[in-house]
């Protein structure tokens, strides 16, 4: 097993900056995408974009970056009754939770994403998950990941890394990683071509990039745009 990592690339902004951040680091990085009958499956569409983009970044980014990999898992959106996989208004529900919440999605993400970084041999796998700037998801807390670490370890007798470059970071500090990684270029490309919207709207553009601009992603990314613009330069 190498250094390499393996990232879980959405096709939206934090998976984007992830996946700099892993370039930066390691020598082979490869990418995976997640087909589970999202409401906003267009993210899927944008992944080849961004992936060409960043390439176009930095020759070393372009050297390390391997294969994608896309998996099929229809069955957690047809076992979720969450407003990310079915057309329903988003709303906070009973348990206080808001009902965009998708149960066991990040844990199966992360339980399949090491099965693979097992046969491609890959130490690292990066998860733009947050517990700064998050809607309370609790498959996102670093409880949760370090808690998965340790079970993916004894589960399969291996050393993964499970990497959250994001977890601490609020929205405004998420674009100005990207900023530090590659330059106004990223940030451009990050706008131009992510997706984030939950209702998979990519009609307007704002300045942020694409989306509903009302939906709970688009507020928490256009304020993050918002807040990162004023912070002084770095």
């Amino acid at each position: 097993m190498t250094d390499g990592a393996l990232v879980l690339f959405s096709g939206g902004q934090d998976s984007t900056t992830c996946l700099a951040w892993a370039l930066e680091r390691f020598e082979r990085v490869e990418t995976v995408g997640f087909d589970y009958g999202q409401r906003h499956r267009i993210e899927l569409d944008c992944r080849c974009n961004l992936r060409t983009g960043v390439t176009d970044l930095k020759t070393t980014w372009a050297a390390r970056l391997g294969a994608d990999h896309a998996i099929v898992l229809p069955a957690l959106g047809q076992i979720s009754q969450s407003a990310l996989t079915r057309e329903t208004a988003i709303e906070i529900g009973d348990s206080g939770l808001p009902n965009t919440f998708v149960p066991g999605r990040n844990l199966i993400f992360l339980t399949f994403a090491a099965a693979l970084a097992y046969r491609r041999g890959l130490k690292h796998i990066v998860g733009g998950m947050c517990e700064t700037d998050y809607s309370g998801y609790p498959d996102c807390r670093d409880d949760t990941i370090k808690a998965m670490q340790v079970a993916l370890n004894l589960g399969m007798e291996r050393r993964f890394v499970l990497d959250t470059p994001l977890m601490w970071i609020d929205k405004a500090a998420t674009w100005r990683l990207a900023e530090d990684l590659g330059g106004a270029a990223l940030v451009g490309l990050i706008v131009a071509e992510s997706h984030t919207c939950y209702l998979g709207e990519r009609g307007k553009r704002h300045d942020w990039g694409h989306g509903c601009g009302a939906c709970p992603a688009c507020a928490l990314r256009a304020d993050g745009y918002r807040r990162y613009r004023d912070l002084p330069p770095a």
